[in-house]
C-alpha cells in the first residue's frame, strides 16, 4: 500500500517592516539557528494561533513546572493530594532534587484546557511553591 504525503500549497506573500525591526529579527533568527525567515515566521504564527485557541480547547496538552523547598511543612502532602484529585488529566510527572533543599517537578498533562489551567493555578498558588509555570503545548490538530 502506498501513502502519499499531503502538503499544503505554499503561498508567497510580502511583508513590509521597518528596517531596524527586520535587522533585529534577522539577528534573532541567526541566534536561534533558523535556516530562513519563512521557518521563523511559521513558528511565530503557530505560537500565536496556539495562544489564541488553547484556552478554549477540549483537548489540550501542556507541562506544569514547579520549583519548591521540600522542607516546607506539609507542602509535599498538599502537592500530592492536588495531583491525585486531577489524576484524569495527569499523564506523567518527574521529580528531581536540585540541591539539598529544592526540588523541580514537571507534570505532563492532557485534557480540557480549563481543567489543566485550574490544576496549574492550584499547584502554583500552594504556599511554599517558589516558582510555577504552565507551558501550553499543541496537540498537533491546531496546525492541520
Amino acid at each position: 500500500m502506498c501513502y502519499k504525503a499531503v502538503m499544503d500549497e505554499l503561498v508567497r506573500f510580502s511583508v513590509s517592516l521597518p528596517r531596524q525591526l527586520l535587522e533585529k529579527f534577522d539577528h534573532l533568527l541567526q541566534e536561534k539557528n533558523y535556516g530562513s525567515r519563512s521557518e521563523a515566521l511559521r513558528d511565530l504564527i503557530r505560537s500565536q494561533l496556539l495562544e489564541e485557541t488553547w484556552d478554549n480547547s477540549r483537548l489540550a496538552c501542556g507541562v506544569i513546572t514547579l520549583v519548591y523547598n521540600h522542607h516546607k511543612r506539609n507542602l509535599m502532602e498538599k502537592l500530592t493530594e492536588v495531583q491525585h484529585d486531577s489524576g484524569n488529566i495527569i499523564l506523567s510527572s518527574t521529580h528531581i532534587h536540585i540541591d539539598h533543599d529544592h526540588c523541580l517537578e514537571v507534570i505532563i498533562v492532557k485534557g480540557d484546557s480549563k481543567e489543566i489551567k485550574r490544576l496549574a493555578d492550584t499547584l502554583i498558588s500552594i504556599k511554599g511553591v517558589l516558582y510555577g509555570a504552565l507551558n501550553k503545548a499543541p496537540t498537533g490538530k491546531e496546525f492541520i
